[in-house]
């Protein structure tokens, strides 16, 4: 699985541009499932049929990245966001665009300020000395540069937002043989510039219940910038509410009787800002019923985002056992 989820977070995937990871979770799973298909805002739809109620699970295949939006008299790239740029997280990062060319985050002056510069304030030094030689053009998409890394339990990479959760999608793919539901896995695309491979994939498949799997913030590093009862290495965490989600009851509880029955080790969050596909699926058509299992991570929409690879597992192990274990009173 680590070797799944190395592959995942460094191949290119900005938002709008999620081809090469759809091609790779494409070979990852095809063996395995029943149908697959792409829709036309690119979210790949992997279909385990089964007689019961539609049961929809999503992790989005996009991260966040950079668009050039006009090259300067002496050839740097100057850029905008998309999706959550953090730009304290991104000044002398590496930057890799689609057509390879690599590039180094700089910082204009900023007299004395210690503040987190604007993006107006940052270029891409791509060794051009004019428009005419640099190798990138306005309207060209990048991405941080980053490869994964171990040190001790903990796996740390670009992207891990969300290709953890699309790494967990496919072990549960390859491991669940039989399942009372079905079950369809979307891939979803345009999550970070506002859930809306979600919205697209839930009005087609018309749910009964909606899942999505997703990372989330942590409370446990020296003087964290948001408070919060989740740590790494503690288990999944369940989630309550984000800000544009609050969880179906039912199915927060089914997760929780899931995990301990299971003796599964689990957290239960609440995020005061953000939100995932679980709140597109949630408003989809006249209402889907959802949960959100998130994997905790330290340093989310940063080139370093770190995960606790036994919180991946545990997360794998919660998620096969509510597909297989006997159908939910709600969804009889």
């Amino acid at each position: 699985m680590k070797q799944t989820l190395k592959k995942l977070v460094e191949t290119f995937g900005p938002s709008g541009h999620e081809q090469a990871v759809r091609d790779v979770i494409n070979s990852l799973v095809s063996e395995c499932a029943d149908e697959i298909r792409t829709d036309a805002l690119g979210n790949l739809i992997v279909r385990k049929k089964g007689s019961g109620k539609k049961v929809m699970l999503a992790a989005h295949m996009d991260e966040i990245g950079l668009i050039v939006s006009y090259i300067d008299k002496n050839g740097f790239a100057r850029i905008n966001p998309v999706g959550g740029v953090r730009t304290l997280y991104e000044v002398c990062g590496r930057v890799l665009f689609e057509n390879g060319t690599v590039g180094v985050i700089g910082m204009e002056k900023m007299g004395g300020s210690s503040q987190a510069p604007p993006i107006e304030k940052l270029f891409v030094d791509v060794a051009a000395s004019s428009p005419e030689t640099c190798p990138v053009r306005v309207g060209d998409v990048g991405c941080f540069l980053q490869p994964m890394v171990q040190t001790g339990g903990h796996l740390t990479a670009k992207a891990m937002d969300d290709r953890v959760g699309c790494a967990i999608l496919i072990e549960v793919i390859r491991k669940l043989k039989v399942s009372p539901y079905d079950l369809y896995f979307v891939f979803s695309a345009q999550e970070e510039v506002g859930t809306r491979g979600a919205v697209t994939s839930a009005f087609g498949i018309r749910p009964d219940v909606g899942i999505a799997v997703d990372v989330t913030l942590t409370g446990d590093t020296p003087e964290p910038q948001v408070k919060m009862a989740v740590s790494l290495d503690k288990g999944p965490a369940i989630k309550v509410k984000d800000s544009g989600m609050l969880a179906t009851p039912w199915v927060k509880d089914w997760m929780i009787d899931t995990a301990e029955s299971g003796k599964i080790p689990y957290q239960l969050e609440v995020l005061l800002g953000g939100t995932t596909d679980a709140r597109a699926i949630q408003t989809s058509r006249a209402g889907v019923p959802v949960g959100c299992l998130s994997v905790p991570c330290r340093y989310v929409h940063s080139p370093s985002e770190t995960v606790s690879y036994a919180d991946v597992r545990h997360t794998v192990k919660l998620l096969a056992a509510l597909l297989s274990s006997p159908v939910h009173p709600r969804l009889a």
